[in-house]
């Protein structure tokens, strides 16, 4: 494969699985709205990192970048117009479950409507590779752990998940009428390095070290698979060999409670936090555990990296880039 497109390349997952690629001679056109969900400049830092790692020289890989909404289909189709795509791995995305409780829309045109816009450009342009970025909130609260590509996901608590959700029946539909091959990852609480700032870990991070209050929903002992970056983006890779279509659990396999990671945070640091308590979301759910054996069985793939040796790593990455993630809009 020569050119990937990844759509969401400024993302936080989006940009190390360019970065991966482009580190393994893959060239990338990458797509991005450079939206405000949360302050722009840190999605123009890593662009900034990627458009540095691919400068076109000879017999390296090319970075190739477009602003461009995934919503707008006529944007979407001027950029495989543009190229000779060979694959396709979707991470533009709306997140956050419970800002989509207060703006479901939003979720519905990049989820959904995104997906459907580059499925469609995928038919039309016969690319026969689609990975795409799903969620581990598609299985709800499910009591049941840990949680199995085969477990029911038809309920989900937000809209988020809701459309995640409808993303990959679009993908399994796709598969079935044109013969696309079709990899879906759901992954499980991702962080390190560069990550989101309305993400849990990086605001504890952040809020401690700025000596103000860090917000904890419930009473901090739910529990999640935190999942470092670059065993995402080492996953999401893998996902471009053919599977014909199928799901995929990323995650840690070693779920540890919320207050487990601030006691971690709290060591390295030196501080301790000021906490805020809040009510448990209605849409959160109490813990997440990633069943990996598929991954394992099918993609060669298990995750490197313990929580105590990621956090110390998101730490390190934070103390480098300390002034300008402060000023970053929260």
């Amino acid at each position: 494969m020569n050119n990937i497109l990844v759509t969401g390349c400024c993302g936080f997952i989006g940009s190390k699985v360019s970065e991966t690629l482009l580190g393994r001679q893959v060239s990338v056109v990458g797509v991005d709205n450079i939206n405000n969900y949360y302050d722009p400049r840190l999605k123009e830092w890593r662009l900034e990192k990627l458009r540095g790692k691919g400068q076109g020289a000879k017999g390296s890989a090319e970075f190739s970048f477009h602003q461009c909404d995934i919503a707008d289909f006529n944007a979407v189709k001027t950029v495989f117009s543009n190229y000779k795509i060979d694959a396709v791995i979707n991470l533009a995305a709306m997140a956050g479950v419970r800002a989509s409780v207060e703006n479901p829309w939003a979720y519905l045109d990049t989820n959904l409507k995104g997906t459907l816009n580059l499925l469609e450009c995928c038919k039309d342009r016969n690319v026969k590779k689609f990975v795409l970025a799903s969620t581990s909130s598609v299985y709800g609260d499910n009591k049941k752990m840990p949680f199995n590509v085969n477990d029911n996901t038809n309920h989900a608590l937000a809209p988020y998940a809701a459309t995640k959700k409808g993303a990959e029946v679009l993908c399994y539909s796709y598969h079935y009428l044109y013969g696309m091959d079709i990899s879906v990852f759901r992954y499980f609480t991702v962080y390190g390095p560069a990550g989101r700032p309305d993400m849990s870990i990086f605001r504890f991070i952040k809020n401690i070290d700025m000596g103000r209050p860090i917000p904890v929903f419930g009473d901090g002992k739910q529990k999640r698979d935190f999942t470092y970056i670059d065993d995402i983006a080492d996953g999401t890779v893998r996902g471009l060999k053919d599977v014909g279509y199928d799901a995929f659990n990323l995650g840690n396999d070693r779920p540890v409670e919320l207050m487990y990671v601030i006691n971690l945070i709290e060591d390295h640091l030196r501080k301790k936090a000021d906490f805020q308590w809040l009510p448990l979301h209605p849409a959160d759910i109490t813990a997440t555990w990633a069943d990996i054996d598929s991954s394992k069985l099918v993609l060669g793939w298990s995750p490197k990296t313990s929580i105590e040796e990621g956090v110390e790593k998101t730490l390190s990455w934070y103390m480098e880039n300390r002034d300008f993630i402060r000023s970053l809009k929260d």
